[in-house]
């Protein structure tokens, strides 16, 4: 079966909420974020969970998006940051999907994430950039295993957008036409 979806990993504030939006309505596909799944699910925000149940609540909720999400067709997938971190979710995500790697230099995702506030892996002491470079190295070796990797350090949204339909474009994606995506089916 041809892969159908397009789902987008990498840390947060690398881009994958909004360029997967703009992805989405340029394909003519419908979006999905595992994160607002997950807070849908459980009526609660992500923040929320990790207060009250911890990171090992969330990681369950997250892979319950994942499988759902990864079963959907000719859908846009905007990730968590920490969904690579399951090996499970990634191989469910690559049989219908090309997995595409947003990333950003640190001190570029501290500037997008505004002190980490709702960020509960970076609420903490000390330097900001420091930990999510940190925590960048550990999530490096997981990161790695996609099909597209697009630094958006220093690109727009709609430039993201661009290179991913470049990329599709030459894996053969096959559009259903008028899409607006900038290329004819088959």
């Amino acid at each position: 079966m041809a892969r159908e979806n397009v789902v987008l990993t990498g840390f947060m504030g690398t881009g994958k909420t909004a360029v997967g939006r703009r992805l989405a309505s340029r394909l003519k596909m419908a979006f999905l974020d595992t994160d607002d799944m997950v807070e849908e699910a459980t009526g609660l925000t992500i923040p929320e969970i990790f207060r009250k149940f911890g990171e090992e609540r969330f990681r369950l909720e997250e892979r319950r998006a994942v499988a759902w999400a990864a079963a959907a067709r000719k859908c846009v997938i905007a990730t968590g940051g920490g969904v690579v971190l399951n090996p499970e979710n990634v191989k469910r995500l690559r049989e219908n999907g090309y997995i595409v790697l947003l990333e950003a230099r640190p001190e570029v995702i501290a500037g997008r994430v505004g002190g980490a506030g709702g960020r509960p892996l970076l609420n903490g002491k000390g330097d900001l950039v420091k930990r999510i470079a940190a925590l960048l190295d550990a999530r490096a070796p997981y990161y790695r295993d996609c099909d597209l990797r697009i630094d958006t350090s220093d690109i727009t949204a709609d430039e993201t957008v661009t290179r991913i339909i470049r990329f599709l474009q030459e894996q053969g994606w096959v559009c259903e036409g008028s899409c607006g995506c900038g290329f004819s089916a088959g």
